[in-house]
């Protein structure tokens, strides 16, 4: 299990942050014990002092994985049950309380809570953003609902993403297979106002293929765009202010099975999901001179626009 964070020493501190598994591997447990997460408290926190389970998934470990979802990159925390019901679905849980729309656990992405109140529930499917771009996903198997809230019954996933100084420059990648019939993702980061303001800005697209399907009626291909930002603005020594969005839209096919009282009593429907939605968040935090800091915090959120349309031209009785 590797833990990222800050180790007491300023130069292990470095190290740490780097996350490069050969040096990590030379600390002794009681310096490993030293590093801080932040999801059990809601602030960096030494691991030693957290009363909870908690497991780290480096980007680092991501990127070595080869995994292009953030579903699929969960299967990397022990106690985390990822099932996929389809080509664009899974069923993710904690502790053996999986279901389709995890209601039992909070999901947050940098701060933000992307349970989705009108379908009661994580689509995992819409949460996505640059691969390369995540830093960590912290992830608490046991109840963490006395801190977090609502849905934090079984476990809280915290995914975070990097600071936007740590991703400038040009970032360009192209894909294809037969599974991910192709991907495309370009992200630019810079800097201004003397290097107080970091920034960073980024556009996907994917097409992926379904699962193979013995009756071959390949209902289940998935289409995407997606496009974000997010700015850190250093306004002052005690002042930083975080600004971010997200907006996608997506076509996610599915078989829904309608049911009626004549014959044929039952058939299934192969349909789209038209899936589109955004966010954004801005934060303030100010350093306090007695070492704390507090944090304002506000987001808008455009719930997650869903519409059915035909995809096969028929129907088939089951």
């Amino acid at each position: 299990m590797i833990f990222v964070g800050r180790l007491p020493a300023a130069d292990q501190r470095e190290t740490a942050q780097n996350t490069d598994p050969a040096v990590l591997k030379t600390l002794s447990l009681e310096e490993l014990s030293q590093i801080d997460v932040i999801s059990p408290s809601r602030e960096p926190q030494r691991a030693f002092r957290t009363p909870m389970a908690i497991y780290v998934i480096t980007g680092e470990e991501i990127r070595r994985s080869g995994f292009t979802t953030i579903p699929e990159a969960l299967r990397l925390a022990p106690g985390v049950e990822v099932a996929r019901i389809d080509a664009n679905k899974w069923s993710i849980g904690i502790r053996g309380f999986g279901s389709r729309l995890s209601r039992s656990v909070l999901v947050l992405m940098d701060g933000r809570t992307v349970y989705t109140t009108f379908f009661a529930g994580t689509y995992w499917e819409v949460q996505d953003t640059v691969m390369d771009d995540i830093d960590r996903i912290e992830v608490i198997r046991g109840p963490g609902g006395t801190i977090w809230g609502p849905n934090a019954v079984n476990g809280v996933i915290n995914i975070i993403t990097k600071d936007p100084k740590d991703t400038q420059g040009l970032l360009a990648s192209v894909r294809t297979g037969n599974q991910e019939q192709g991907v495309a993702t370009v992200r630019y980061g810079g800097t201004a106002l003397g290097d107080r303001l970091n920034y960073r800005v980024y556009a996907k697209g994917f097409t992926r293929g379904p699962e193979y399907h013995l009756d071959n009626r390949n209902f289940d291909d998935w289409r995407a765009a997606q496009g974000g930002f997010r700015m850190d603005w250093e306004a002052s020594e005690r002042d930083t202010i975080n600004f971010q969005g997200d907006i996608y839209k997506e076509e996610a096919g599915e078989r829904v099975t309608a049911t009626s009282y004549t014959q044929p009593f039952s058939q299934n429907v192969d349909a789209n999901a038209d899936l589109a939605g955004g966010n954004i968040l801005g934060r303030w935090k100010r350093s306090l001179t007695s070492g704390g800091d507090f944090q304002l915090q506000a987001i808008t959120i455009a719930p997650a626009a869903m519409s059915r349309t035909s995809l096969n031209s028929g129907t088939h009785s089951t």
